[in-house]
């Protein structure tokens, strides 16, 4: 068990470090527009919980503590790459993006199609009730 966890996190950290930042990007983000799919879905914040789990190698929710990625502390409403004390792509800090609801929902769907540029490697939460249930349980935090 021991080893399957160290070479998770291995594998984790040679993920974040391919393609790492050269200071451009020549995409944007992908814009922001409504979300039929975000919109009919009830998150539960305890279902959220358990769904973070798999976060939990990169970020926290503790705040002012970063990990590989940055502290989800009140990520709701926060502006993309403006959290102070964490080193942020290019791309994410030029986004223009604000962590809503439905930017998150669209976002932890398909991080690299949402923020071309962005170091984070997750491949994203396909399950939208997953994902309803994760940023409920964020909008606590």
């Amino acid at each position: 068990m021991k080893t399957r966890l160290l070479l998770l996190c291995a594998l984790a950290l040679a993920a974040c470090s391919k393609g790492a930042d050269n200071g451009s990007t020549n995409e944007a983000a992908v814009p922001a527009a409504p979300d039929k799919a975000f919109a009919a879905l009830t998150g539960d914040a305890a279902a959220g919980e358990a769904a973070f789990v798999q976060c939990r190698l990169c970020h926290t929710v503790e705040p002012g503590k970063n990990l590989i990625g940055p502290s989800l502390h009140q990520v709701v409403g926060r502006k993309a790459g403006s959290l102070p004390g964490f080193t942020y792509s290019t791309a994410m800090k030029n986004s223009g993006i604000t962590w809503t609801g439905e930017q998150l929902y669209r976002f932890l769907a398909a991080p690299a199609k949402t923020v071309p540029g962005t170091r984070m490697a997750f491949a994203g939460l396909k399950d939208p009730q997953r994902r309803a249930d994760l940023i409920a349980y964020l909008e606590t935090k």
